[in-house]
């Protein structure tokens, strides 16, 4: 365990360069102590690590050095190997190149690993196209890939639910999601002097033409991807929905309800209890994005379930299944 850690904090100064005690706290999930602990056996080890104090103190290897301590454990191979997906590869024009580093990856390992290695492959696919759905990436994907990797702005002719409009952002990351791809951009200032935007979420698709620019940005610091997309979705999700229906459905309806959203999910079963009026059912309360919207969802319960507010959803579900039962009426 501590000979893991102590690697882990050589090769954060390896990579990461000067970092402060706390940073590497941080980053490690460890306590200050144990970083000031784990310096010192570095140190008494003949590492060449040194710091200074202050505000803008830490510790850095002498420059120049590097560490041949590299090597990878078994599961941090098949990790790597599990991690190289194919399909997105390609899309971004990489596919290639993923081939190659897997290659020579492979190459590099003690040959009694490379064919645990490979097994990786053999035994796990990951496929992140949704059921139905076309595998085609959008034509703008590696143009706005190139784009955040050299930090690039680009003009846009998108169209968003506003209508079709032009602008020009800076692109900060891709995201796929669900087969879908997004990038992360926000607005390029209009000034000089301007406060720098927030980022907004793109998607890929919606993109009618596009622009690099001679023009390049300076991406914001500590700007982590993954953490903004993460609060980003959950504050989407949060806000799409603006009421609630409270329903009364049996086992086969609660399956049906826990299948529309994660965010569904979680409040029906929160608030699930066992129905009064009808013995072997449950009662329980989910978001709805509108009236209309939560009408077109519910019609999959079918016979499973029924509404029991708010009266516009109930009165918009019995005015469907009325028109339907005077439809197959006629047909008959």
């Amino acid at each position: 365990m501590r000979a893991s850690r102590l690697l882990t904090l050589l090769m954060l100064l390896q990579t990461r360069g000067r970092q402060s005690a706390p940073a590497l706290a941080r980053m490690m999930e460890i306590s200050v102590r144990t970083v000031y602990r784990d310096i010192d056996q570095l140190s008494a080890a003949g590492v060449p690590v040194w710091g200074d104090r202050g505000r803008s103190g830490g510790f850095q290897l002498r420059e120049g050095w590097r560490t041949q301590l590299t090597g990878l454990t078994v599961p941090e191979a098949r990790a790597i190997f599990m991690a190289g997906l194919p399909g997105p590869a390609a899309e971004l024009g990489l596919g290639e190149a993923m081939a190659t580093a897997q290659l020579k990856l492979l190459a590099a390992l003690p040959s009694d690993w490379q064919a645990d290695a490979q097994q990786v492959a053999a035994r796990f696919h990951l496929d992140p196209i949704d059921w139905f759905r076309s595998a085609a990436p959008p034509p703008h994907l590696q143009a706005v890939a190139e784009a955040v990797w050299h930090t690039q702005r680009l003009a846009l002719r998108y169209e968003s639910w506003q209508g079709v409009n032009q602008r020009i952002v800076e692109p900060l990351g891709v995201v796929l999601k669900a087969g879908t791809w997004y990038m992360a951009a926000r607005r390029a200032p209009d000034a000089q002097k301007e406060r720098p935007r927030e980022p907004h979420v793109y998607r890929l698709a919606a993109i009618q033409s596009l622009e690099v620019l001679d023009q390049f940005f300076e991406r914001p610091r500590g700007f982590d991807l993954a953490d903004w997309w993460a609060r980003e979705t959950a504050r989407f999700e949060a806000g799409v929905y603006r009421g609630e229906a409270r329903l009364r459905v049996n086992e086969a309806g609660l399956k049906t309800v826990l299948a529309f959203s994660a965010l569904v999910a979680d409040a029906a079963l929160a608030s699930a209890e066992p129905s009064a009026a009808h013995e072997g059912w449950i009662e329980l309360r989910m978001p709805i994005e509108s009236v209309a919207h939560a009408a077109r969802q519910l019609l999959r319960l079918g016979s499973d379930g029924e509404v029991l507010a708010p009266a516009e959803l109930r009165d918009a579900l019995a005015s469907t299944y009325r028109t339907l039962a005077q439809r197959y009426d006629r047909a008959g």
